[in-house]
């Protein structure tokens, strides 16, 4: 007799995926709500979505365009192809063939298609965004987190990267850079971009440039790798950050012609996996990546508020003994209140975890654990993503009213309760 019992899953699971759990921004997203529905206070500093709205100039090319319905080239339109590379021509003086952009659904999409299709380890600072390691342990690859320091931002250095090349010279690596860093809001400055691409060219690192933040370095004036290491560097950017659109799902990669055969090999994969982004928004993306004067203004405004809120809950949380870099962009916090451990463990708190988990049941304050984000599960760290305030309404304010601490209670009342609260609850 043949059984009828179902396939037993955990046998035929691939091994890279027993034990994964959904990404850790997801899953607090969805607790907070859960929480949120159940009549719970939650102040959700846990997702890092933009609080932003789409920029109105946009919004309007999506309905011009939401007729819009024929698979579009898997590369991406051409159009928008152009639009992206005028705006690294315009922002970072880089010259690019329109052949060289691939549009994907959202750059996450396009990180796990790069780690798919070239071959070699995977280098990431500790902490680095929660989803480099996982698609990497998906598709088999070898991870190696590099060392960090608070003096240089807890982001990548060049002595770091010196250290595990000369290990091995002739191994092909994957080095991912994000700037302004997500979880810790840091940003390199130029002479350090040009020392880690000084080793990454020594030992032929590919570097993906993450800039998805990079329409948001709060004095407006990001500097791409690219610029210092040209041939070996993807840029990657999106409109989930700076635009707002998150939901929108697109998200693009720029190669120089030096990796064509990269570039190449990754339109050959997207096209037996997504075929072609969304043809409407394909269509909006063209104004987001050109030159209006409404959205300059946009920028201007929204890192004008996020660079007042970062700068509130840095010398707030630094007050109480936190011990975190000090963001100048995005909109992250990486406290770690090691220097608190002995005070935190008489409440029984030992662990990054723990610390929130009971931030939540004790002040409703979601964040995530330092440990999603490669730290050691013992580190008292967590990310703090400072989003949960009307983007819109805060917006419309900044252009008549002064972005002070005064604006900021009125227009972004929920972060600053929840870091308030979050000083008191540590410094109990």
């Amino acid at each position: 007799m043949h059984s009828t019992a179902p396939l037993a899953p955990a046998v035929h699971l691939n091994l890279n995926v027993r034990g994964m759990r959904p990404s850790a921004t997801i899953a607090i997203n969805e607790r907070s709500k859960a929480l949120r529905a159940a009549g719970h206070t939650v102040y959700s500093l846990g997702l890092g979505q933009s609080p932003f709205p789409v920029p109105a100039l946009v919004q309007q090319a999506l309905r011009d365009h939401a007729h819009e319905k024929d698979y579009l080239p898997v590369r991406g339109l051409p159009a928008l192809r152009e639009a992206i590379t005028g705006y690294y021509r315009r922002t970072q003086g880089l010259e690019y063939s329109s052949e060289r952009v691939l549009v994907g659904p959202g750059t996450k999409e396009l990180m796990f298609l790069t780690q798919l299709t070239y071959y070699g380890d995977l280098l990431i600072p500790s902490p680095s965004w929660v989803s480099y390691a996982p698609q990497a342990r998906i598709i088999g690859r070898n991870l190696h987190w590099l060392p960090t320091a608070i003096e240089s931002g807890l982001g990548v250095t060049p002595e770091a990267l010196e250290r595990v090349c000369a290990a091995d010279p002739e191994s092909p690596r994957l080095l991912i850079i994000n700037y302004p860093g997500n979880p810790t809001g840091m940003v390199y400055e130029a002479a350090q971009l040009e020392a880690i691409a000084a080793v990454a060219r020594r030992y032929r690192v590919l570097v993906l440039a993450d800039e998805i933040y990079g329409g948001l370095t709060f004095d407006g004036e990001h500097v791409s790798i690219a610029r210092f290491y040209p041939e070996g560097t993807i840029i990657s950017n999106g409109l989930s950050k700076w635009c707002g659109a998150g939901g929108w799902r697109l998200g693009a990669f720029v190669f120089p012609e030096s990796l064509a055969w990269l570039n190449d090999a990754l339109v050959a994969v997207a096209s037996e996996t997504f075929t072609a982004t969304s043809a409407p928004i394909q269509y909006a993306a063209v104004t987001a990546f050109e030159r209006h004067e409404a959205i300059e203004r946009y920028l201007d405004l929204s890192r004008l508020i996020l660079a007042a809120l970062c700068d509130y809950a840095w010398t707030t949380l630094a007050r109480v003994g936190a011990e975190l870099t000090r963001p100048r962009g995005g909109f992250y916090l990486f406290p770690n209140f090691e220097p608190l451990r002995v005070a935190l463990a008489s409440r029984g708190i030992l662990d990054g975890t723990t610390m929130c988990e009971r931030l939540l049941d004790e002040t409703g304050i979601a964040c995530l654990p330092g440990q999603c984000f490669g730290r050691p599960d013992a580190e008292l760290s967590t990310r703090l993503a400072l989003v949960d305030f009307d983007g819109g309404a805060a917006l419309a304010a900044a252009e008549d009213a002064p972005v002070d601490e005064d604006f900021l209670r009125a227009r972004c009342a929920k972060v600053m309760t929840a870091i308030d609260r979050l000083a008191e609850w540590v410094a109990q």
